[in-house]
């Protein structure tokens, strides 16, 4: 007998980079995601709340989670300020039925937001029903150096926040154990970015299956622990050929998803 867990597995837009926003909505419609994850970024499509609806509605694929704007390349939008990039990302959420908004800890030169992240996380979490999830994130390298850019840590399971996102291209980029970082989030862990690495210096979200990361045996746990949370594919396919090819890339890594996450109904394991 195999038992399915409750987890839906959604594509998140950068998945389709460069392709857009809206190209994201009719893959995973297309493919059989269970909804999106919209990374909040440069495309206008992806600030637009009304538009989100619009696409979510037309292709019927629900939003299940927002990434509010944290990279680099978005430090302009939706404010340089970044409480009032999480307070939009929260109200997004809620307008678009949206479960969990998605955040990286601060650069270490944010130093005031720095200071308070932890408990302003806290004090945004208590005021919604939307889950702050905070993702691990990796020391930047260059050639023999390493630099420490996010604070407190990049490592945020060492770190007192009510939910985290696991990443498994970040886990591999900062050559840690994944697993190890998994135990420590324990039932805090809300929600899964999936994707592959194999440790280089580069951040390379490789589809799941072609890197070194525990990628089948994560999804095999939240399988047997009754995980309730979203699986989000966020991969790169920036070097796909073509579009045929990128929705190759993308169905085959929502396939190895799906395959892992159908565990054999047994006792879970300690």
């Amino acid at each position: 007998m195999v038992r399915i867990p409750d987890a839906k597995v959604a594509l998140s837009t950068a998945s389709v980079y460069p392709e857009s926003t809206a190209t994201a909505f009719e893959i995973a419609a297309r493919l059989g995601y269970d909804g999106v994850e919209v990374m909040v970024w440069t495309d206008p499509v992806s600030q637009d709340v009304e538009a989100l609806k619009r696409l979510s509605d037309y292709h019927q694929v629900p939003i299940l989670a927002v990434h509010a704007p944290c990279l680099l390349i978005t430090q302009r939008v939706w404010s340089t300020d970044p409480w009032v990039k999480l307070q939009r990302a929260r109200a997004a959420a809620e307008k678009l039925g949206a479960s969990t908004v998605v955040v990286h800890p601060p650069f270490r030169w944010q130093r005031n937001y720095a200071r308070d992240f932890v408990t302003g996380i806290w004090r945004m979490a208590d005021e919604t029903d939307v889950r702050f999830a905070v993702e691990n994130m990796y020391p930047w390298r260059y050639r023999d150096r390493e630099m420490l850019a996010y604070a407190p840590a990049w490592d945020v399971s060492n770190d007192d926040y009510r939910h985290f996102t696991v990443d498994l291209s970040h886990t591999a980029t900062a050559r840690t154990d994944s697993m190890a970082m998994v135990d420590r989030m324990g039932d805090r862990l809300a929600h899964v970015h999936l994707a592959d690495g194999k440790g280089s210096g580069k951040d390379e979200h490789l589809v799941p299956g072609r890197g070194d990361q525990p990628c089948a045996e994560l999804l095999e746990r939240l399988a047997r622990t009754g995980f309730d949370g979203h699986v989000v594919i966020e991969v790169n396919t920036r070097r796909a050929m073509s579009s045929a090819e990128r929705e190759a890339d993308l169905a085959e890594a929502l396939a190895f998803t799906r395959l892992h996450l159908a565990s054999s109904a047994q006792a879970p394991r300690p």
